[in-house]
This record gives structure tokens, sequence and C-alpha cells, in this order.
């Protein structure tokens, strides 16, 4: 079994601040970036089970994706880390399930409180209450007022990053987008498209023929691209909804011999880790997915321990990453 001093030399740092940072002590000065790293570090060398023991505190992680959805698109495998991360340093037991598992509903009796990850019906959150009052959504604002939720800004990062692209002088903008179908067979409205939509005509962007949807993946991104490649007519700009489709997409234009940001600019929403890393890097809105893990579970813990007050409803900002995939509109 893994030790204090297994997980410092792993993570290059000294056993004191491992045990420090585990004991989640308010007084050690280190960056998010040490005290990530050595969470992480801690969990794969299988710590978590020693630290079992100091609390009878179980933690439910429900992930509405399952787990090869999960792997390819790495917002909500981010927010799961940082929930987990929060119950290693603070010694509670996890227990998680993908929606889609067998047994799902059965697996969480055991939980004190849960976390529900993506989007759900209204008849899936009744029956995630009913297992615990100690209930928060992530990734989605339940029609129920007692439920607490966090979620992103997205009002605020769809207009910094259409502010961005129409300072560059685009006034031809597309926008490819997923839709996200719950378990009643029903679609979850798209705020980043109706808040998309509701920029353009206020700014007289012309953006209808440019509208794509299918699905949050590279393979949805490289079609919906390509739609618009084969019908003869591009924006000079798109922005899509995530970075799996705005890498697709990527994808689609390279193989069409088009250069990207001298041809067409290019944009994506979530930040994820293969931005930095494609030619051109992705100019992109970075959601803090592994906070919204970190603060969901501090605050559901904190519901656990004390009896439920009034919900609370958060909303955590988003911020603009310029990087190479976007240019001034040519003349």
């Amino acid at each position: 079994m893994a030790t204090l001093k297994d997980i410092a030399e792993k993570a290059g740092v000294s056993s004191a601040a491992v045990s420090r940072i585990l004991n989640n002590d308010p007084s050690l000065s280190v960056t998010a970036e040490t005290r990530q790293k050595v969470l992480h570090t801690a969990r794969m060398l299988g710590y978590q089970k020693k630290l079992r023991s100091f609390n009878s505190y179980t933690m439910g992680i429900v992930q509405w994706f399952s787990a090869n959805q999960e792997l390819e698109d790495s917002y909500y495998l981010s927010i799961r880390h940082g929930i987990e991360d929060f119950c290693l340093s603070n010694g509670l037991n996890v227990v998680r399930t993908f929606k889609n598992d067998l047994n799902c509903m059965a697996s969480l009796e055991q939980a004190d409180s849960l976390i529900c990850i993506g989007k759900f019906t209204e008849q899936e959150i009744r029956n995630f209450k009913h297992l615990t009052g100690s209930l928060l959504m992530i990734d989605m604002a339940p029609s129920d007022a007692s439920i607490s939720s966090i979620t992103l800004d997205f009002s605020k990062a769809i207009t910094d990053m259409m502010d961005y692209l129409t300072g560059l002088g685009h006034s031809d903008i597309g926008f490819l987008t997923g839709l996200e179908y719950l378990e009643d067979g029903s679609v979850f409205s798209d705020a980043r498209l109706r808040i998309f939509i509701e920029y353009c005509k206020s700014h007289n962007i012309t953006y209808l023929p440019y509208l794509q949807e299918d699905q949050f993946s590279s393979s949805s991104g490289f079609r919906m691209m390509e739609n618009l490649i084969l019908s003869g007519s591009l924006p000079s700009a798109v922005f899509a909804a995530s970075d799996p489709i705005a890498l697709g997409a990527l994808k689609a234009l390279k193989a069409h011999g088009l250069r990207v940001p001298e041809d067409i600019s290019l944009a994506g929403f979530d930040d994820i880790n293969l931005c930095e890393m494609v030619s051109p890097s992705l100019t992109t809105i970075h959601a803090p997915a592994y906070e919204m893990g970190q603060y969901g579970a501090g605050i559901v813990y904190h519901l656990m321990k004390n009896s439920p007050g009034a919900a609370m409803r958060i909303q955590m900002p988003c911020r603009l990453i310029v990087r190479g995939s976007c240019r001034k509109k040519q003349s």
C-alpha cells in the first residue's frame, strides 16, 4: 500500500507537504498545480483506501456520460476528478457510477450525499432526491428550487468570444454545436446556441447559413465542418460549442486543404489539454471544470455535516483564452 513517502517521491515534494495537503491544511502555502499534482498522485497510487478509515461519510457521484464518452470529452472527466480529489484530501469514501451502469441506483444507496454531473430528467432528479437530501447538480440547474446547482456563466462566456471575433472584423460567423438528449428522448436546451443567436441578431452577424447541429464529439465536428465546406460557402470564422467539436472541424479543414487561421478562424469552448497541442493552438473559452467539481464537493460535504439550508444556484465565470487559431478578417 502506498505511503506518504511514495507519494512525495512521485510528486517531487516533501512528505510533510504531502501530509498537509492530504489533510487540507489551510495554513500551507503551495501552488494550485502542486496541490493538484499531489492529490492526483495519491489517487493514482491508491492512497484513498487508507484515508477511508478516517471518515465514515460516503459521497456518491453519478455521471450522465458513459465511461467511453467521458474519455473523449474531458470536460466531464475534469469535473469528476475535482470531486474525487476533494474527497481524497478530506478522507471521504467515494462511490462512483455512470448512469448507464447496471444497478446504478442501487450502488448509490450507501451514499450520504450525491453529486450528479450532466443532464437529467425531472424524474431522474426526483429519484436522486429520494436517496438523499444532500444533493447537488453540476452542469444543469433543475426546476426544483430546493436543489443546489453549479453551472457555467454561458452568457458572459459566449459574449466574450463573440466580442473578440467581431473585434477581429468577422461579420459572418458559423456555429457548430451538439444535441443533448435526455433519458426520456427530449432535447436539453443549449444555452450556448440561444445566446449565440441572440448576439448575432443584435449585432447584425450573418450566421444562419453556417449553423450546424450534430453531436458533441470530434467526429461530428468533422462532419459539420465538412458540410459547410461542401456547401461552397464558408464564413470567415467558426465558433464551436466544445473543443472536441472544434478539433474535429480543424481536421476537416486540413483534409480539404484549408488553412487555420489564414483561410478561416476557428474557436472552441472548454479549454481541454489538447487545445495547446494542436497546430495551430486553439483559441477557446476556459471552463473551470475541475474547480466546479472541487467547489461542488465542498458544498455537498457541508450539507452532509449540517442540516440543509436554502439551496444555492452558483454560476462560475469562464475566461477567453487567445491562441493561434484566429486572426483579423482579411479584406
